[in-house]
């Protein structure tokens, strides 16, 4: 110690004993914070990504069945005749 305190020199070398352990430990931690952030917004992502793709399936689907809808609701008496070859222009 540079200098005496009234302090046990034991306490004292405990204390710096454990502040260089934190500071020592705090770049794992820094990193150990940062990777499960990281596969939380990957997993967060990913999430996303399924549940958009289930919506556009779903309105795959509805506009499939409104298409048919269509097609089965129009009267056979409305499709388009062929002009007759016979008659005079």
């Amino acid at each position: 110690m540079a200098f005496p305190t009234s302090v046990n020199d034991q306490v004292t070398d405990a204390i710096t004993q454990s502040n260089v352990k934190v500071l020592g430990e705090s770049p794992a931690v820094a990193m150990g914070n940062l990777y499960q952030t990281m596969a939380h917004s990957t997993g967060l992502a990913f999430e996303n990504a399924v549940s958009s793709q289930n919506q556009q399936a779903v309105l795959a689907q509805s506009a499939t069945v409104q298409g048919v809808m269509q097609i089965y609701s129009l009267d056979a008496t409305a499709a388009p005749v062929a002009p007759a070859a016979d008659k005079p222009a």
